[in-house]
């Protein structure tokens, strides 16, 4: 199990865009983009004649430290794949922060990726993410979550509403308990957990309203497919203004309460107690670590 300190659950995940490895352009747009997390993508998005030389792109990429302290994850070819073993060889030296596991189906999955990581001598910060895309891995989400070297676990909604033979409206309101289940699962073992895409990129209001359902659920961030979406992902996953005012607000009077030997206090109608301060204190310690991410992505972006 991997477990975080509360400056690491700070750390912004609030757009994370898959970006094919195999378009170099692609690769140098990222630069400028301002996502989060780039994930440079060798698996769907890359057609299996080009998958070595997008192999070789991708390390470039993550080996060249132009893209700031964002995080650089690499999603590799399936484990039942030919390019498995290479691409897995190539990014444990690549110097990325993690690798995405794709169509994740039990816990032995994610348990024999970290021995082969290991075998080709990966560095112990190299995280894995592990896509949860399927209904065995949903059934197992529980044991996956709990493995080692994970760090996240990430949604993929469309491959698995073809495997549940489910539709996929806007409210996803037939896959709702595969969300939770997968929530549930990544915060009882300290994960970050992202939500799925959204692949009609001419409807914004229906992207804002599932990134919104997404932040509800308990979604650090949203996956994304395009660079349009960024911008109101960032913005529904960040807090707002008004939050950190009424964080730093609860905290203060807090802060009164215990000098005058109070354990609880109320504040604007409601009772605050030390649950609610440290809510109010990693909301506060999201937003500074946004802004901090964005200083570094302008400065990449000069």
């Amino acid at each position: 199990m991997t477990t975080f300190s509360n400056s690491s659950r700070a750390r912004p995940r609030r757009s994370a865009i898959y970006m094919p490895a195999s378009n170099l352009r692609a690769l140098a747009k990222a630069k400028t983009l301002s996502a989060d997390v780039l994930i440079f993508d060798l698996e769907d998005a890359v057609a299996p004649d080009v998958k070595e030389s997008a192999r070789a792109a991708a390390v470039a990429a993550a080996k060249s430290g132009a893209y700031g302290s964002r995080d650089i994850l690499i999603r590799v070819n399936g484990l039942d794949t030919e390019w498995f073993a290479d691409d897995i060889s190539a990014v444990a030296a690549s110097g990325a922060d993690g690798v995405v596991l794709p169509k994740v189906n039990s816990a032995s999955d994610v348990q024999s990726t970290d021995q082969k990581l290991r075998a080709v001598g990966a560095p112990d910060e190299l995280i894995l993410w592990a896509m949860m895309e399927t209904p065995k891995g949903i059934l197992a989400a529980a044991d996956i979550a709990a493995s080692s070297r994970l760090a996240g676990m990430i949604i993929g909604t469309a491959d698995l509403a073809k495997d549940l033979h489910c539709a996929h409206p806007l409210d996803r309101g037939p896959m709702i308990l595969s969300l939770q289940t997968c929530i549930l699962a990544a915060r009882a073992n300290g994960l970050w957990v992202l939500d799925g895409v959204h692949i009609d990129l001419e409807d914004d209001r229906g992207f804002e309203a599932v990134c919104r359902q997404g932040k509800e659920l308990g979604f650090d961030g949203k996956t994304l497919i395009h660079p349009k979406q960024i911008a109101i992902a960032n913005e529904v996953f960040a807090p707002s203004a008004e939050d950190v005012d009424r964080a730093r607000h609860l905290i203060n009077q807090h802060k009164k309460a215990i000098a005058a030997g109070k354990g609880i206090t109320v504040v604007d109608g409601r009772l605050v107690e030390s649950l609610h301060v440290h809510e109010a204190e990693q909301l506060i310690a999201s937003a500074m670590a946004i802004e901090e991410l964005e200083r570094d992505a302008a400065d990449v972006q000069k």
